[in-house]
């Protein structure tokens, strides 16, 4: 449930970052100067659409937490314990959000796998595991 409840935590957070990236900025300028101009749109749109593969990859390159994962305590690694590299990070992120009905689904694999790994963890040889807190 924790894997479940930082995804919804993150896709919460991404839905605001995207919506904003495409439409805030257009609209600021709008109020500002009037029409914005299609590049600034054009730019806001791509923002938009790579953010969430942008902030997947880096989150679990550079430390193995999204904010959601930050909260529940989890943090993704490769299967020896190892840091995620980035292009590990970035096929993990690209391919979950390209089919997020199979990630979802992929989920069914941390209830029958002895290292409660979801099917996309054995794809891409992570595992996610609970933070030690203590420390």
């Amino acid at each position: 449930m924790s894997r479940l409840a930082g995804l919804a935590i993150d896709a919460t957070l991404l839905a605001v970052a995207s919506t904003l990236a495409a439409g805030g900025v257009p609209a600021l300028w709008a109020a500002l100067d009037g029409e914005p101009p299609g590049w600034l749109k054009a730019t806001a749109g791509l923002i938009a659409v790579v953010l969430p593969a942008a902030y997947f990859t880096a989150c679990w390159w550079m430390t193995g937490q999204t904010l959601g994962a930050l909260l529940f305590g989890t943090v993704v690694r490769r299967a020896d314990g190892r840091h995620v590299g980035l292009l590990r990070a970035l096929l993990r992120a690209v391919v979950g959000l390209a089919v997020p009905v199979l990630w979802l689904v992929g989920l069914v694999g941390v209830l029958t796998d002895d290292r409660r790994r979801a099917w996309h963890d054995r794809l891409f040889g992570t595992v996610v595991r609970y933070v030690d807190r203590r420390n």
